[in-house]
C-alpha cells in the first residue's frame, strides 16, 4: 500500500488530535517517525518531524477533512484588537530567544526551542496563546 504524507508535526499531541479526528471519519491514519521524535526531540528537524500519512486512495477525502478542520479552527480564533482570523506563529523577538540561538550556534548540537507568539496578519496584534472566541475591541 502506498502512503501519502499530508502534514508534519514537531509535537506528538497535535499529530494525535488530527489523527483521531480522521480516524473518527473512517480514514486509516499512520503516524510515521512518532517514536523517534518523541524519544529524541533533537532529531525532529533532521528527520522531518512526525508525519501524518494516509493510504493513497484516502488522500482526497483526508485533505478535504483537514481543510474543514483548519477552517473550523480559524473561525474560532478572532483577534481581540480587530476581529481578524488570520494568524502566523512566529518566534518571539525576546532577549531569551537571542541567547538560545547564540548557545545553539556555539554548541551546535543541542537545539532548544525559543518562545513563539501568534501575530494577527491584519493589525499586527501579538499573543503567546491563540486568541479564541474574543470579540474585537470597539473603537471609540
Amino acid at each position: 500500500m502506498e502512503l501519502v504524507t499530508l502534514k508534519t508535526f514537531d509535537q506528538y499531541f497535535s499529530a494525535h488530535i488530527l489523527s483521531a479526528r480522521l480516524e473518527d471519519a473512517g480514514i486509516q491514519v499512520y503516524l510515521l517517525d512518532e517514536h523517534t521524535v518523541t524519544i529524541d526531540p533533537i532529531l525532529t528537524n533532521a528527520i522531518g518531524g512526525i508525519k501524518l500519512a494516509v493510504a493513497k486512495e484516502d488522500e482526497q477525502a483526508a485533505r478535504e477533512l483537514l481543510g474543514l478542520y483548519e477552517e473550523e479552527a480559524r473561525g474560532r480564533s478572532h483577534c481581540p484588537n480587530c476581529g481578524g482570523h488570520q494568524f502566523l506563529l512566529l518566534p518571539a523577538r525576546k532577549p531569551g530567544n537571542i541567547l538560545l540561538a547564540l548557545f545553539t550556534w556555539i554548541f551546535s548540537g543541542f537545539a532548544v526551542a525559543g518562545k513563539q507568539l501568534y501575530r494577527c496578519q491584519d493589525c499586527g496584534f501579538e499573543s503567546e496563546l491563540m486568541p479564541v472566541d474574543a470579540k474585537p475591541a470597539e473603537n471609540n
